[in-house]
């Protein structure tokens, strides 16, 4: 499964689940260090692993909409 990081509260990470939209509260001691909001996450063997690939891919999606919007 692949996560977005919503937020940070206090020692709790809130990822959303970018299929299903759902949230979950995970301890930010079990995710890598340099997170930041809308790190991509993906869940395998109960580890937590930054995917650099899909958050790329996500905000080049991201700005090509904005684009759309402005009517560039």
């Amino acid at each position: 499964m692949k996560y977005a990081l919503d937020r940070i509260e206090e020692n709790i990470a809130i990822l959303e689940n970018i299929q299903t939209g759902e949230k979950i509260k995970v301890s930010i001691s079990k995710l890598p260090q340099n997170l930041h909001e809308g790190t991509i996450l993906k869940k395998e063997n109960n580890t937590y692993i930054i995917d650099n690939q899909e958050e790329e891919n996500r905000r080049k999606e991201i700005e090509e909409k904005f684009k759309k919007l402005r009517g560039n």
